[in-house]
């Protein structure tokens, strides 16, 4: 019986990360992502440079699909950009690990508002029709806390943000999802859950 390949995300994404692993300018030939068309002014420009920097799936394959394990590589590749590009700014505000299948992902995030971090963790499942469309983060300890959410904790994304996703599946994936809906979310939702007290930093 032919052996299947085992892929460990978890693993591959923690070894790519390690100094040894780095590969400067990796994404530099894949830095064209086609987000200007039609998009008009809805994006703004630092976030339209950082999912510019972000390299470019092309499998197709969902996570029922025989080939999942070549899309969840093409993933990791575009998570791990995603990450050495935010270190190489200073601008980390995530972590972010999945199951061994890679159907099930969680994490952390954080931004500063007046010096201050604010800290929420956040998690997503992969759907059956991904990448055609996009994972529905959810950050389930601000239910209830802000209009711009769905039950159970979901993020409500900008009208702009499904079409564009659309347009530009299957190049498109979770770093972009991250760069294009989480953090646009946090930056124009927590200063106002700061200003109306409903949360705190966890140090607090």
């Amino acid at each position: 019986r032919e052996a299947r390949e085992v892929f460990e995300p978890a693993r591959a994404m923690a070894e790519a990360l390690t100094p040894a692993a780095a590969a400067p300018g990796a994404a530099a030939a894949e830095a064209a992502v086609p987000v200007a068309k039609g998009a008009g002014g809805n994006i703004d420009a630092a976030t339209r440079e950082t999912v510019q920097k972000l390299p470019l799936l092309r499998s197709r394959a969902g996570p029922r699909d025989a080939g999942w394990n070549d899309r969840l590589k093409e993933e990791l590749s575009a998570l791990i950009q995603y990450v050495r590009n935010n270190k190489a700014a200073d601008h980390d505000w995530f972590t972010i690990r999945s199951n061994e299948a890679g159907t099930k992902w969680e994490g952390t995030c954080w931004y500063y508002h007046e010096r201050v971090k604010y800290e929420f963790d956040f998690c997503f499942e992969i759907p059956v029709a991904y990448p055609s469309s996009p994972a529905e983060i959810k950050i389930p300890e601000l239910e209830g806390k802000t209009i711009k959410m769905y039950h159970g904790g979901k993020i409500c994304l900008t009208v702009h943000f499904e079409p564009l996703w659309a347009r530009n599946a299957p190049r498109f994936g979770i770093a972009h999802a991250l760069a294009l809906g989480l953090a646009p979310w946090l930056a124009a939702e927590v200063p106002d859950l700061v200003q109306r007290g409903v949360v705190l930093p966890r140090s607090a």
